[in-house]
């Protein structure tokens, strides 16, 4: 690697290790602020809340990697060409192929930082931030063979299937007085989340236990106040962003084998695939707009440039990723297809401007 080669790949990355940590900065205080809303639910204090945020941040750094590779290199590229620096190598006789293949080797490491965070540190860490959240608003929850069992107050409630996320079935819960000796035991044949802390309950069947008597009596319908809701339930569910491709994998294969929708998984599978992929087409696309723009365009411009495109092609991949479950597309061809179009673009634009 020669010096100009070297230098170019440095500023790159020190120019988008910067955009990351002021994304993450940015979306952090905003977690911060939707966090301190449930600041004193339980133990949930301050501490517990920064502990959070910094679980959750190694997720946040692998999405915003492609995002922090595009505005750094518009940054420091765009400022290589207001400075004539880009004039002065490409006098020297170097193309424009050089500064893509330089810019490229920057985006070979933030690649490598991506697949390593993404897949050995953010699934756990995001696991373990769900958790300390449930656990430290004390709503207690594990998972058995038996299904999800929760705990509110002196109550204990089994779940034994989530049909959806606001809906369950076969419900059991067992009532212990002030003794911690049961006093009531509920089975609930289904629940559906009201709103406001409350489920409707049908098919319910009440045993009253006393020292004297044991009393039973059936119910088609009543309501039910707790503050367990829809959002706690979903955390047990198994969901794609706390998994590794690996992981991924495995569970699509084990939904197959059952006979059980997989397009959602699959479509995570392949997102998570192709989406360290993404920093190397935002670092193309960033090309054009730094080479071939006027040296009078300011840092402003540029990074109003890089959000535009940054958000807009957030918007395309996730609509292309919706319509494809919803009309049954084939989700490697969906995850694929954004990625591969804003490509194609930017190689056209790079032989405009050469």
């Amino acid at each position: 690697m020669n010096v100009l080669t070297s230098y170019i790949v440095r500023e790159v990355l020190k120019g988008s290790l910067a955009a990351l940590a002021i994304l993450l900065t940015l979306f952090n205080l905003f977690t911060l602020s939707d966090e301190l809303k449930d600041l004193g639910v339980g133990s949930y204090g301050l501490k517990e809340i920064f502990l959070y945020l910094m679980l959750v941040s190694p997720r946040v750094i692998y999405e915003l990697i492609p995002s922090s590779a595009l505005l750094g290199s518009l940054f420091v590229v765009g400022a290589m060409g207001n400075h004539r620096e880009i004039v002065a190598m490409r006098a020297a006789g170097l193309s424009i192929f050089w500064v893509i293949k330089a810019v490229m080797l920057a985006g070979v490491v933030l690649l490598i930082i991506a697949v390593f965070v993404g897949e050995f540190i953010a699934p756990e860490a995001e696991r373990k931030a769900q958790l300390l959240r449930i656990n430290a608003q004390n709503k207690v929850v594990m998972q058995s063979r038996h299904g999800l069992w929760l705990r509110e107050g002196r109550q204990f409630i089994n779940v034994r299937k989530i049909q959806e996320k606001e809906q369950l079935a076969e419900i059991y819960i067992y009532q212990m007085n002030e003794l911690n000796r049961l006093e009531r035991v509920s089975q609930v044949k289904q629940a559906r989340f009201m709103g406001n802390e409350r489920w409707r309950m049908q098919g319910i069947k009440q045993t009253e236990i006393s020292t004297q008597q044991i009393f039973s009596s059936n119910k088609e319908q009543m309501d039910w106040e707790t503050l367990i809701d829809p959002d706690l339930l979903s955390v047990v569910v198994v969901k794609s962003e706390n998994m590794s491709l690996y992981d991924l994998f495995m569970y699509i294969d084990f939904l197959q084998e059952n006979n059980q929708k997989s397009q959602t998984y699959e479509l995570a599978f392949w997102s998570r695939l192709i989406n360290p992929l993404v920093t190397f087409v935002m670092l193309m696309v960033s090309i054009p707009f730094v080479v071939g723009a006027s040296r009078g365009v300011g840092t402003g411009g540029r990074m109003m440039i890089g959000i535009i495109i940054g958000m807009t092609f957030n918007i395309f991949d996730k609509i292309a990723g919706h319509v494809g479950l919803v009309y049954g597309f084939n989700p490697m061809l969906m995850a694929i297809l954004p990625t591969m179009l804003v490509f194609f673009c930017a190689v056209y634009a790079v032989s405009r401007v050469r």
